[in-house]
């Protein structure tokens, strides 16, 4: 019993904590099109891949879009929700399969066609007993019945003798029913074609359909061959499928993709030779971030390497603090060997998809220093697996991106991709031995130091002198650049009394890092800040918080007066809206260093007829909801839109980009904004665009508290206007919208603020939707009594403003 109510209020206090989630995070409740996986979730260059988008609300789909050049792709298919088979379908599919089977096997060789092979052996094999002989009123059935629409059976007559055999195994080796999540149930057959000169790498995937564009999933083109996982594969699957011969392993390099279903084990035999420095690496968490619905909120795959007796050589969980396990190991003799992959509890579903790739791929494991001044040429040491040097060049070209990647790269094949800063300040690096206050390395501020914890218990001591009253920001950035530091920072006077220390730093709510990629659950980087209280000299103490360190233990460290600045992210980053029509998204500001301004968001180089309404971030503001009205001639497809921050700060204008990003949920409850390469805005052709829609008032309109005020709207008039209704989406707490009435110059409306609830200091934007309702006709033309509710689409996003009367 005491377990049972714990587990109440637990959930009670769950459901507490997402219905009390800020408006910005909640989504209109809209079917919009989602992709919840790919698979496979790419490909190798020059080839031709048949892919399977699983998602939902994906009817009807038109085109597909992948960024980036060289790969296309085109739909082939959208499939029906799968059922349950009955019985008559199961009967079919035998019937279907003997049917391929038989043509297969005629198909070979006269020496392999010796041997008997026929599929009621591998029913025997699967499901012993004498078979029963079919009455005819079931054969009748069994004619008049279709196979369900599925992807596995799409191109039957095509299969392989080994995909049968997989068939076989997904459909017919139990009769349990399976249970089917509707978020990922309907799906997309898509041919995607890949050029030899793709450059590798992840590019986006978007489906455009009747209702809209879905949201960005994640596709590689890849260097090495690749291949599909096919059941049975346990270990006497390759010597005992009947009818096949023993498949020869493949040799690396070479790249596993596969999805894992509840309590699945996966395994794929490949050959190895002495001496080769093999590099196991997988992508799981990387494909698909967070799972709105599965604890810990990814797919956490753990994967083995087993040799040829049965024996396990190497295991991994995981890559240091990354969720996706990587592997490194030298063949130490000649032979077979067996990967094995599986999620770490056994969960499973078909959005557990991974890709493994298995060769002798260059991979970095550590460098130094982790970034550069912009401007000045840098130079990294690296070390790793499989290098060609151990020295990389840095791109530290003056931009706006503080942030960047690069990758170690032959000409032939591509390492992981490492993470570096780049900034304007003054750098130095850390120099030993500065463990304790009196071997203190003195700097002179401003300045970023670049150091590492080279081994347990290691502290690095950095002095300066300083006046009273100064302010002071400390600031690390490790984790964020793949540095499994996890540090600490700590400050003291010259007594050594601590003024200020700090372990992992989050912001306010709870929700976002300063500078986190979305990516990050363990926001491990320290951060401070601070006024001094006299003059003299102050020591700034780094520390690993767990006590470990090592060359890979690298951090930069700003030491420096405050630099107020921010970051924009955009969600979602897919739009959609008919020609002329208007659609809301959200704006974040990631503030930084005390910077507590208003912002002014713009669209960069837009073509002509888009608009940003209500494009200001208020003064102390987080998030807030603009709109963006479409022009009424629209492109002739989806095209990406930049967007940029702009902000004056201590006397100058400061232009940062705007961040497309994905709110993504993790795990029932916690959301995170994860980046996307690209905005994208796709406006549907229709034969009548929408009319135009045009506050009529001063902006901000200014609410009085425990008052109203009337707003107006220009939209050329029409009939439909009196059947308009007019509600507000996700408003903030006390505003309401009452008295919609029809006007010379379109529609009136007056917005009421509830001294109780309303926030007196509150500035937003105000989000309009319009519709009507429709009693749709049954088929002899007669109206339902039940109305449905039809939208009309959205007005400019009104800026609203709470004063005291």
């Amino acid at each position: 019993m005491r377990i049972r109510t714990m587990s109440f209020f637990r959930l009670k206090f769950f459901l507490l904590l997402i219905l009390s989630a800020t408006p910005c995070w909640a989504q209109p409740n809209r079917r919009l099109p989602h992709i919840g996986y790919l698979y496979p979730a790419g490909g190798q260059r020059a080839s031709v891949v048949q892919v399977l988008a699983g998602g939902q609300f994906l009817r009807n789909p038109t085109d597909v879009y992948v960024s980036g050049a060289g790969v296309h792709a085109e739909v082939i298919k959208y499939m029906n929700p799968p059922r349950n088979f009955n019985r008559e379908q199961r009967q079919l599919l035998k019937i279907r399969m003997k049917q391929v089977r038989d043509k297969r096997l005629s198909e070979l060789p006269a020496k392999a066609r010796k041997r008997p092979i026929p599929l009621e052996r591998d029913l025997q094999r699967i499901a012993p007993g004498k078979p029963k002989a079919a009455k005819a009123e079931d054969t009748a059935k069994i004619e008049e019945e279709k196979l369900p629409d599925h992807p596995l059976l799409y191109d039957l007559e095509n299969k392989t003798l080994r995909e049968l055999a997989h068939i076989t195994d997904v459909f017919l080796t139990s009769r349990r029913k399976r249970q089917f999540n509707r978020q990922i149930t309907e799906s997309v057959l898509i041919k995607v074609t890949i050029d030899p000169h793709a450059k590798p790498g992840s590019r986006e995937l978007r489906i455009k359909t009747a209702a809209g564009l879905t949201n960005p999933m994640l596709f590689h083109v890849g260097l090495f061959p690749e291949t599909l996982e096919l059941e049975p594969n346990n270990q006497k699957a390759y010597a005992d499928l009947p009818g096949l011969p023993k498949p020869k392993p493949p040799e690396p390099p070479i790249l596993f993709n596969g999805q894992i279903l509840p309590g699945d084990v996966d395994r794929f035999r490949f050959h190895a030779q002495k001496g080769q420095n093999l590099v196991i690496e997988t992508h799981a968490r990387n494909l698909i971030p967070y799972l709105a619905d599965a604890v810990p909120g990814w797919f956490q795959a753990v994967i083995a390497l087993y040799d040829d007796k049965g024996n396990e050589v190497a295991f991994a969980d995981d890559y240091r603090f990354k969720p996706d396990p990587v592997l490194f190991y030298k063949i130490l003799k000649n032979g077979e060997y067996e990967l094995q992959i599986r999620d770490a509890i056994y969960r499973g579903r078909e959005d557990f998809v991974y890709r493994i790739a298995v060769g002798e791929k260059p991979y970095i494991t550590h460098t130094f220093p982790l970034g550069g001044p912009a401007g000045v040429k840098t130079v990294a040491s690296i070390d790793g697996w499989n290098l060609p040097a151990n020295r990389l060049l840095l791109d530290t070209r003056p931009g706006d991106h503080p942030i960047r990647q690069t990758s170690c790269d032959d000409g032939k094949i591509l390492s992981n991709p490492i993470t570096f800063a780049v900034d304007t300040l003054p750098e130095s690096n850390e120099v030993e031995s500065n463990n304790t206050v009196n071997q203190s390395q003195p700097i002179s501020l401003p300045i970023i130091v670049n150091g590492r914890i080279d081994k347990s218990g290691d502290v690095d001591v950095f002095s300066f002198n300083a006046r009273s009253g100064d302010k002071i920001a400390l600031e690390v950035h490790a984790r964020r650049l793949n540095s499994p530091l996890d540090s600490i920072l700590r400050l003291t006077d010259a007594s050594g009394r601590a003024l200020k220390s700090n372990d992992d730093y989050m912001v306010k709510d709870n929700h976002l890092h300063r500078d986190t990629t979305g990516l990050m659950t363990h926001l491990a980087d320290s951060y401070l800040i601070t006024e001094l209280p006299a003059d003299g000299t102050y020591y700034v103490q780094m520390a690993d918080s767990q006590l470990h360190g090592g060359t890979e233990y690298a951090y930069r460290l700003r030491i420096s007066p405050p630099k107020p600045d921010f970051a924009i992210r955009i969600t979602p980053s897919s739009l959609s809206t008919r020609a002329g029509g208007i659609v809301p998204f959200c704006v974040h500001a990631l503030r930084k260093d005390g910077f507590d301004g208003r912002i002014k968001v713009v669209l960069e180089n837009a073509p002509a007829g888009f608009e940003i309404n209500g494009g200001w971030i208020p003064a102390g503001c987080d998030t807030v909801r603009m709109t963006l009205t479409a022009p009424p001639k629209p492109p002739s497809k989806p095209l990406a839109l930049y967007l940029r921050g702009l902000a004056r700060i201590d006397g100058q204008m400061v232009s940062r980009p705007a961040v497309p990003s994905e709110d993504m949920m993790q795990a029932f409850l916690y959301r995170h904004l994860v980046p996307s390469q690209k905005l994208m805005v796709a406006v549907k052709q229709v034969r009548w665009p929408t009319p135009p829609v045009e506050l009529a008032v001063p902006s901000p309109v200014r609410l009085p508290v425990d008052g109203s005020a009337r707003v107006r709207v220009k939209t050329p008039k029409r009939k439909v206007l009196k059947e308009i209704q007019l509600e507000l989406d996700h408003p903030p707490d006390g505003i309401t919208i009452l008295d919609v009435a029809v006007v010379p110059e379109g529609l009136a409306f007056r917005l009421k603020a509830d001294k109780e609830k309303v926030k007196n200091s509150l500035t937003d934007n105000l989000i309009i939707e319009a519709y009507r309702e429709v009693a749709p006709k049954n088929k002899k033309g007669k109206a339902a009594k039940k109305k449905n509710r039809v939208s009309m689409g959205f007005f400019p996003a009104v800026p609203v403003e709470i004063v005291k009367q």
